[in-house]
């Protein structure tokens, strides 16, 4: 591997996932003795603490910049007149990227204009500038790291629900106070393709359909009861319209997920990235008896995994 940005950057995802499942049990075995840059757009927490953690079972250093914060202030458009900015991200990428091995960046959409989010034009700026490979913590569009370890902790559960041969996950849309990013649910889609044993199913309100580049092939359910017949695993979250881009055109609390509506399901395990804003997005008595914890653990070896095979190739 020789950057991450996305899936397409891994050969064989059921492999990859096998291998962060065996690091996860022996973590401190490959000690690297490098040292990694994390950058940051946009506040984190899981992303933060579970990158630094993944960076020292390597036996790597570490430096952390918060952008908004840390640093002067960032332009990152191109020929314009730098009179209220003082750093040019040409300037800051090239020189961040000189002090590490390997530079991990998380950006995050504006959600007001849906061709400059879609066409990561953040994210392309930052590889063209590095002199190191870069890994994608979180884009405009993307969050690979999350659906990794997503999938890592669906194939360790798996086998306490399973009861076919064919799992059956349902991506569920949940209410939200704020318009949040398309980059978990795409992601998701993404990753789970690759899996021949996993069948996807999407339920969403009416204007919440997420982008077709992604949900081709995909069956989307319109009522969230029918959807949750059966199912394995119910993964949660909100987006905001991709189609009336970055709004909220919904607020109907119909769509929270209840204590009756996992009844429906086959003793499905629930699950969700974090943050969840509780009894909005899930009740307390679905998420106090979630696998939420073993996710956000899994974001240690799913970004661990990665850092290694990049840091093996270098």
């Amino acid at each position: 591997m020789k950057q991450f940005l996305s899936v397409n950057d891994v050969k064989n995802v059921k492999t990859l996932i096998l291998k962060a499942i065996k690091l996860k049990k022996n973590p401190f075995f490959y000690k690297k003795n490098k040292t990694i840059g994390l950058v940051f757009f946009n506040p984190s927490l899981r992303t933060r603490i579970s990158s630094q953690k993944a960076a020292f079972n390597l036996g790597c250093k570490t430096w952390i910049l918060n952008i908004n914060s840390d640093s002067w202030k960032i332009e990152t458009s191109d020929g314009s007149v730098m009179n209220s900015t003082q750093e040019h991200l040409k300037e800051a990428i090239g020189v961040m990227s000189l002090y590490c091995d390997l530079l991990a960046v998380r950006t995050f959409p504006g959600l007001l204009e849906k061709e400059y989010d879609y066409k990561e034009i953040l994210l392309k700026k930052i590889i063209k500038y590095s002199k190191v490979p870069v890994v994608n913590l979180e884009s405009a569009t993307l969050h690979p790291l999350q659906s990794l370890a997503d999938l890592i902790t669906i194939e360790e559960f798996k086998t306490q629900t399973q009861t076919k041969k064919t799992l059956k996950i349902v991506l569920s849309w949940a209410p939200h106070i704020k318009a949040l990013p398309q980059s978990v649910p795409n992601s998701f889609i993404e990753w789970v393709k690759k899996i021949k044993d996993i069948k996807l199913y999407i339920t969403n309100p009416d204007g919440y359909n997420l982008n077709s580049d992604f949900t081709f092939g995909i069956k989307l359910i319109p009522n969230q009861n029918e959807a949750f017949q059966n199912a394995d695993f119910i993964y949660a979250k909100n987006w905001s319209s991709y189609e009336n881009y970055g709004k909220i055109i919904f607020k109907d609390l119909s769509w929270t997920i209840t204590k009756e509506k996992m009844q429906l399901t086959n003793k499905a395990k629930f699950m969700h990235c974090l943050p969840v804003r509780r009894n909005l997005v899930v009740e307390d008595s679905v998420l106090d008896n979630s696998i939420v914890l073993n996710q956000a653990e899994n974001r240690i070896f799913a970004t661990q995994i990665v850092f290694l095979e990049i840091l093996e190739n270098i």
